[in-house]
């Protein structure tokens, strides 16, 4: 379980016993349902991250949207490949390392919350993106966007921080959005609609 799902579930439960105490039991029931819903979205499995020197690892769970080589203009400014991934409330909502580096730079914008499959989420919600730059001199950045019922960002990393990949660093709260953005010189290892897993599945090689 991912540590920021324990007051919620605390809270579900503490529900429940209220609700029975007092004889509401059609609601006892219906909390019930909130309480296991809340411990599967706060599930935090174990995963095998491959040992690839040169993979780069999803850093999500859920859908890939977005594949697109852009101009990158707001933190690498340089050509880049775009990967976006879409996480319904059902997946693992925490965030986990694509390739071990440095911790740059974090640049925090406060947003809007539109729905995190549209384009626009991209550049105007809520989010948090983290440079990192990889051992072999490399940057990318692994940015964190707030959908449209999403409103709370986790993010475990520091400026300085030293990552290691497909550890932890971070989690968004019930549906959500993340991007990465790659050299433009890798080569991607996934299609549009392809489902991944965070710390597992690999996304791309330098």
């Amino acid at each position: 379980m991912a540590r920021e799902g324990y007051p919620f579930i605390l809270a579900s439960i503490f529900a429940i016993i209220i609700c029975w105490m007092v004889g509401l039991r059609g609601l006892s029931y219906v909390f019930s349902g909130v309480t296991i819903f809340i411990i599967s979205f706060f599930r935090d499995p174990e995963r095998d991250t491959p040992s690839e020197e040169d993979s780069i690892v999803s850093p999500a769970d859920g859908k890939i949207i977005i594949i697109d080589r852009i101009f990158e203009d707001r933190f690498l400014k340089k050509d880049a490949v775009k990967i976006s991934i879409f996480m319904n409330v059902f997946n693992v909502h925490v965030n986990r390392v694509p390739v071990s580096g440095k911790v740059l730079d974090i640049f925090y914008n406060p947003g809007k919350f539109f729905s995190a499959d549209k384009d626009k989420a991209s550049l105007e919600n809520e989010q948090n993106a983290v440079l990192i730059e990889a051992g072999n001199g490399k940057r990318f950045v692994v940015n964190q966007i707030a959908g449209l019922i999403a409103r709370r960002i986790v993010c475990y990393a520091k400026k300085g921080d030293m990552l290691e990949k497909g550890k932890r660093f971070g989690m968004i709260r019930f549906g959500s959005r993340l991007d990465v953005y790659l050299p433009a010189d890798c080569r991607t290892d996934v299609s549009l609609g392809d489902t991944v897993k965070a710390g597992s599945t690999i996304l791309a090689y330098w």
